[in-house]
């Protein structure tokens, strides 16, 4: 395993440049040594392409990692970042980046996550191609999440910013005559639609799968897509589940508290908020993951079968302390800039005896909030309305994301944005869930982006 590090203190210092090319140059040496079994001419060339990473600006730290899927090479790299790209007295912090290397003259998708990096393997695009794929873990998750947060400093100003250095970076290095293709999964959709509004000539193309483009912080076309989506019958049949929730809550309160004590799970908002905010996700959770209607149990079933049931649709990951706290990111960005939804609670009146939008306000960080700033989703609605090119967008009909999915103007097609909607699809769908023709549709748009 190879890896590289550079030193915490001035990059920009004689002594450092000193350091670092001898950093590097050794460890490229060691990097040959320790190769086996190779023609010269193969090492010559991932040295190269060591190297060539390792002369990155603000780059702190490569490891040559193990191939995975079809890349020739695969490197995890991490690059120094301003906390606030507006201020750079604020400090830096670490973003961790991988790069699966596979020619040069090939294609390069970005997979711009909205989250952490949960794997290294190839995307659909990256597959379908055979193409490089550099994938860019967002700012504050997981590993690029630095120890104190200057919670302010969560844009999606700043995370685009972030995003452009790294592709610049990249493109110039090892693919400066590469077409590049941005894409997003969900909140990933969300990161790359803002990318390019900030940046539009950066990338040549850009594949949104999933996302939401929400106009309130609690967008009330929720609701409504909640009491359209679907048939009559199978809405009745989620209205009448959360009900019989309801009617046993305590029974089913009780098995929560069970679990907690069993699991160590515990709720910041209380065990009594997090049962009734589980019960009211069902629809939603029920419509995303495409749920099978079914396997609702319905008339006279025990509680243990209910709250199987709903565990299994809703899960603990969205109410849970420990699961909050690793989603602060989320729910920050979501409260401030990018929207969520929030709770109808009219329909369960009886049960709940307030009418009141249940919100997500207790997921704010401890001690601090933040008034929705409206104008960023906007500028992005602006931006795909009017001067938006190249970019194709993939959802599920019954996705309850689908709710505040994009809406494309009517000379969309003539700037080359497209929409695709696949029947009855849920938060799953990708390219390849849709029938041959249309896939086919799909991708040759893609090949003529890239062909251009």
């Amino acid at each position: 395993m190879t890896q590289f590090k550079k030193h915490k203190t001035s990059l920009n210092t004689t002594t450092m440049k000193v350091t670092k090319a001898f950093i590097i140059v050794a460890t490229a040496l060691v990097f040959v040594s320790c190769k086996t079994m190779q023609t010269a001419n193969e090492s010559t060339i991932e040295t190269s392409i060591f190297e060539k990473l390792a002369s990155l600006k603000n780059v702190v730290r490569i490891e040559k990692r193990e191939a995975v899927n079809h890349f020739d090479e695969n490197y995890e790299i991490w690059f120094q970042q301003p906390i606030d790209h507006n201020d750079l007295t604020k400090g830096t912090f670490k973003q961790r980046v991988f790069l699966g290397f596979e020619n040069i003259n090939k294609p390069v998708i970005v997979e711009l996550r909205g989250y952490g990096i949960g794997s290294e393997k190839a995307g659909e695009l990256a597959n379908h191609y055979q193409a490089n794929q550099l994938t860019i873990e967002h700012r504050y998750f997981n590993d690029s999440r630095p120890e104190n947060i200057d919670w302010n400093t969560l844009t999606v100003e700043n995370a685009a910013k972030d995003q452009n250095f790294i592709i610049n970076e990249i493109k110039n290095v090892l693919y400066p005559d590469a077409k590049f293709v941005t894409t997003g999964i969900s909140k990933g959709c969300q990161t790359t639609m803002a990318h390019r509004t900030y940046f539009p000539n950066t990338v040549d193309a850009s594949v949104c799968y999933v996302g939401p483009l929400n106009y309130q912080r609690e967008d009330p076309r929720v609701y409504s897509f909640l009491k359209s989506v679907g048939t009559k019958d199978d809405r009745e049949k989620i209205k009448a589940f959360q009900n019989l929730c309801f009617e046993n809550r305590q029974a089913l309160l009780e098995m929560m508290k069970k679990v907690g004590q069993e699991k160590g799970l515990s709720w910041e908002f209380g065990v009594e908020n997090a049962i009734d905010y589980t019960i009211l996700e069902y629809s939603f959770a029920f419509w995303q993951w495409g749920t099978s209607v079914d396997s609702i149990p319905s008339g006279d079933v025990k509680v243990e079968e209910l709250y199987k049931h709903l565990i299994d649709v809703v899960g603990y990951g969205f109410f849970e302390e420990q699961s909050v706290a690793s989603l602060q990111p989320y729910f920050w960005a979501a409260l401030t800039e990018q929207g969520i939804y929030g709770y109808e609670t009219a329909p369960f009146k009886t049960y709940l005896n307030t009418e009141e939008i249940y919100k997500f306000d207790w997921a704010f960080p401890e001690g601090i909030s933040k008034t929705y700033n409206l104008k960023p989703m906007q500028d992005i609605k602006t931006f795909l309305d009017t001067t938006a090119q190249d970019m194709l967008f993939i959802y599920g009909e019954y996705d309850s994301w689908s709710a505040t999915a994009v809406e494309l103007t009517e000379d969309a097609s003539k700037r080359a944005v497209y929409k695709y909607i696949n029947p009855k699809g849920s938060h799953t769908t990708r390219i390849n869930s849709f029938k041959p023709e249309t896939k086919q549709e799909i991708y040759t748009i893609i090949d003529h982006w890239l062909a251009e």
